[in-house]
């Protein structure tokens, strides 16, 4: 789940807002493509997946679910791999800090864009539905403390913990999150991905519901134009856990994935670590 998740991310990030031409031309999965204004080198995952790890971290630490948790793992995750992508103000407080109780002491938490659900994947392989929203809405008000903020990241976490434990055909997905959290989660996404958290999700529903193969779902989630990287890094985490979707990632894509200290292999590992932790709270 987080590596199909970093190669989402880190192929979407070359089409970032760019022109639907340079989407129509290049979408073909070949390869990780430079963007028109390169932060990253391509094959690089952004602050999407670097978020995604220490919500996993912090979920295999094993300590109490708190915000002062989750602050530490956020600057430990940064301060360990220093790299750009993120919003301009949280990449300056971050580049500032170097605990977390300065996190908490100098966050502004009323965003309503995509950060909180774009870290949420993980929380889905939780065992209940309960437990899932319970833990989602601690982590995505730490800074997302806004309405349209904290139910894209619950909607983006169940929509893991629908497809991981099979709750449900794949096209009772949006009916099952409307059940859930308020949002129009059923109806399709049509157009360009703006930077609303809802507007990811509701793309990345979309995409997996209208596809049954992980690269036919990449293409889907990339071709929309806009804020596509995190919409395919949330929709190909959730599609990576379904029995009802081929799992055919080309291999071209993970081996080009960057490799650095916490790079493919590290998240390879972390992702059998999470998975295990899944499992076991399942035969509870």
């Amino acid at each position: 789940m987080l590596l199909e998740l970093a190669v989402g991310d880190a192929y979407g990030a070359g089409f970032e807002y760019v022109s639907a031409e340079r989407v129509l031309r290049d979408n073909d999965l070949s390869r990780y493509v430079e963007h028109p204004r390169p932060l990253l080198a391509p094959g690089s995952y952004t602050d999407d997946t670097q978020m995604s790890l220490a919500v996993a971290e912090a979920m295999l630490s094993g300590e109490p679910w708190t915000p002062q948790l989750l602050a530490r793992c956020f600057v430990a995750t940064f301060r360990r791999d220093p790299r750009k992508g993120y919003s301009r103000r949280f990449q300056a407080l971050l580049e500032q800090i170097e605990t977390g109780e300065e996190f908490l002491e100098r966050i502004n938490p009323n965003s309503d864009r995509s950060g909180a659900a774009m870290r949420a994947p993980p929380l889905g392989l939780l065992s209940s539905s309960g437990q899932v929203i319970e833990r989602c809405t601690i982590q995505a008000e730490l800074t997302h403390r806004t309405v349209d903020g904290v139910n894209s990241a619950v909607a983006a976490a169940l929509m893991t913990h629908f497809l991981a434990h099979d709750i449900g055909p794949k096209k009772e997905l949006g009916a099952f999150l409307e059940s859930q959290v308020p949002g129009q989660w059923a109806k399709p996404w049509v157009g360009e991905v703006g930077q609303k958290g809802w507007m990811s999700v509701r793309a990345a529903v979309t995409a997996v519901l209208a596809h049954d193969t992980l690269a036919d779902i990449l293409r889907a989630c990339v071709a929309y134009g806009g804020d596509v990287d995190t919409v395919a890094a949330i929709a190909l985490a959730a599609a990576a856990c379904s029995g009802y979707v081929e799992q055919n990632i080309p291999a071209h894509l993970v081996e080009a994935l960057e490799n650095g200290v916490f790079g493919r292999d590290y998240i390879v590992a972390l992702d059998a670590r999470l998975m295990a932790l899944a499992a076991d709270s399942r035969s509870r």
